[in-house]
């Protein structure tokens, strides 16, 4: 049994149906209705699955601001090679994502989800389309609708179903169209993965292991185009690159509403806003971020005092300074007791001039 083959009704069932309505104003026949029967195919899948890309949005720009702090697990765990390193290790990682909401799956989920349908797709056109036009019904898509489609031309005598290595009646032409679609498909993508690890990621974002990844695949994505698109047929090139296009203004649409905190797209951004209020007449936003305040206060500075020299001079003092310093000292000292001593109400006699108790003492002793 077939597991593509639910999925392969439905992408026939989806084209027949956007052919009756597109066939209601334009010519049945013509290789320009089935080739927006296939645009038509998908815009359905690629709203279907918005939530997702939103999601793969999110996750991607997550992988990439924890980077720093898995950059320093890491390092943390180099070179250590038992199992309880490792595992510590492991669980670390997982707190790091679990806490930022990223996972290293979820920026993968579009591109699952629409491979069985790229693949459903290419086993119509080629497969199930020359078997339905042979007469072999499968599902909606009749023997005529088959041959309708099979035969119906763009530029000259190229069909959906003609590839560049199965070229056909269009010989060069389709080859021509074939490579211009593959050339689209590798600048779209291109410049997709460039806005997305350039513009929308903060300076600090852009190295590590993670930023390495997402620069390969700048040149890795088109590099698949140019190997596996020769041999797709011209329908599912143009499902690819509309769906390649729809990504590229997806996610223009997300990156400028929504941008990454800290990078470009977030200060245009923020320029845009500001440009807007100027020209309503109001002032500038500020979106300097306010700084962290600490709940424990600062420890003060400490302030180291520069001790006291009792020789401020930095001279040292001679015996004779030294002397007159001490007399002076005796004199203020004896002429503040004799102050206090008028103001208590008491008139000691003075000290006759050159003479104090212990100049009488010493003639005391002379005498003897």
């Amino acid at each position: 049994m077939n597991p593509l083959f639910p999925i392969e009704w439905a992408v026939a069932w989806l084209m027949v149906k956007f052919h009756a309505l597109l066939s209601v104003f334009m010519e049945p026949d013509s290789g320009i209705t089935w080739v927006l029967s296939i645009v038509g195919l998908t815009v359905v899948v690629r709203t279907l699955i918005i939530p997702l890309f939103v999601r793969q949005i999110r996750a991607s720009r997550a992988m990439q601001m924890v980077s720093p702090e898995l950059q320093a697990v890491q390092k943390k765990y180099k070179g250590k090679t038992d199992q309880a390193s490792r595992q510590k290790m492991a669980e670390e990682t997982m707190g790091i994502y679990k806490e930022a909401g990223a996972s290293p799956f979820s920026s993968c989920l579009p591109v699952l989800l629409q491979m069985p349908i790229f693949f459903g797709l290419f086993r119509v056109l080629y497969n199930k389309l020359p078997e339905a036009t042979g007469g072999t019904r499968f599902g909606p898509l009749t023997p005529e609708l088959a041959k309708s489609a099979s035969h119906s031309t763009i530029f000259g005598d190229v069909t959906i179903a003609d590839s560049f290595l199965n070229s056909g009646d269009g010989g060069i032409t389709t080859k021509i169209v074939a490579g211009i679609i593959i050339a689209c498909m590798c600048a779209v993508t291109f410049f997709t993965q460039k806005s997305l690890t350039m513009k929308n990621m903060p300076k600090a974002a852009l190295e590590g292991p993670m930023a390495s990844t997402q620069k390969m695949m700048l040149y890795m994505l088109p590099f698949i185009y140019v190997i596996t698109g020769p041999g797709m047929p011209i329908g599912v090139l143009i499902y690819w690159l509309t769906t390649n296009v729809w990504t590229f203004c997806q996610q223009y649409i997300v990156i400028r509403a929504t941008p990454t905190p800290g990078s470009d797209a977030e200060k245009e951004r923020q320029a845009r806003i500001n440009d807007k209020r100027e020209k309503k007449g109001l002032e500038p936003l500020d979106f300097t971020p306010p700084k962290k305040v600490s709940a424990e206060p600062e420890p003060e500075p400490n302030i180291r005092v520069q001790p006291t020299s009792k020789n401020r001079g930095g001279k040292k003092m001679t015996d004779q300074e030294k002397l007159e310093r001490a007399r002076a000292a005796r004199e203020k000292a004896a002429e503040e007791r004799r102050q206090a001593q008028e103001e208590a109400g008491d008139f000691p006699v003075p000290p006759s001039s050159g003479s104090s108790p212990l100049n009488k003492g010493a003639k005391k002793k002379r005498k003897k």
